[in-house]
């Protein structure tokens, strides 16, 4: 794809797998046509986070205007809705947004809306909280309203967890909230939706690569700096690679086997993200990774 090709007064969207390039194209395009781009990875958020989660780096932040990243509190709860209302104010601003992250649901709430559900209950999150520790995933999964059931990511336990904390705390279930839907912040046909694609070889070989990178240039003292502080609970402990390094530095696991865990789990969540956007972006223009 050729930049010329973008409208420069329009919203871009970049969605795309974990490691796919898709922050360096975000950045290529801010340099050529100007533009402020704005976060759209959950983990991304969280503040102690710049090199697990490859948060773009000080000097790619001083080459273009970069928002919501890094801003967000260690312990603090964030969501889509959070999301939303601060990314609100940067679509009403002068700067043209360039939104890129590989959250799909940030996505889709931006571009067709998201359900106005009541906040969860502390009593109902600390169950939820539980029975996921306990490893009983499945119990919640399977306690869903079959509408519900047949639309979430049923291998992803956050979204199994989201959906059953709604079911628990207002009696409907999430796909019912959905279907209430107002109108969205963003309307596809306003913007400029790219999504990357990438070869599964290709992007393994990439995955493993930038993990090397990342012990490399200090993500294991990121995370040691970060251990005192740790809680498996927390939607921060979420960043992929932080659970095994975590383990690595408690004694629990070889240096070599806390990283090929990583990179499985990188895996593993990349191919989640590519089914995501195959099912759920399928309006959006394809380009493919370099």
């Amino acid at each position: 794809m050729e930049l010329t090709e973008l409208d420069p007064a329009r919203p871009v969207l970049i969605a795309g797998p974990t490691a796919s390039g898709k922050s360096a194209l975000a950045l290529a395009i801010a340099e050529a046509q100007g533009g402020v781009i704005v976060n759209a990875d959950a983990l991304q958020v969280f503040e102690g986070w710049r090199l697990l989660t490859a948060r773009p780096s000080p000097d790619e932040e001083n080459r273009a205007p970069h928002a919501l990243y890094g801003h967000v509190g260690w312990n603090a709860d964030y969501s889509v809705g959070h999301w939303l209302r601060e990314l609100a104010p940067i679509l009403a601003g002068d700067a043209r947004p360039i939104i890129v992250g590989g959250t799909g649901l940030y996505f889709t709430a931006l571009t067709e809306g998201l359900a106005e559900i009541p906040a969860t209950p502390p009593a109902i999150r600390a169950e939820a909280d539980a029975r996921i520790a306990e490893g009983d995933t499945a119990g919640l999964l399977a306690e869903l309203d079959t509408a519900t059931t047949e639309r979430i990511d049923r291998q992803n336990p956050v979204r199994i967890q989201r959906a059953w904390e709604v079911l628990r705390a207002t009696g409907r279930g999430l796909a019912e909230w959905q279907d209430a839907t107002p109108p969205p912040l963003l309307p596809l046909a306003a913007a400029q939706p790219l999504v990357i694609e990438a070869r599964k070889d290709w992007l393994n070989a990439r995955i493993d690569t930038r993990f090397d990178a990342m012990i490399a240039g200090g993500a294991l003292d990121e995370v040691r700096t970060n251990l005192p502080r740790w809680d498996a609970r927390l939607l921060s402990a979420r960043a992929i690679g932080a659970p095994e390094l975590v383990a690595h530095l408690r004694g629990e696991l070889a240096l070599e086997d806390a990283v090929a865990a990583a990179k499985i789990a990188s895996r593993q969540y990349a191919k989640r993200q590519r089914t995501w956007f195959r099912s759920k972006l399928n309006a959006w223009r394809r380009v493919a990774a370099t």
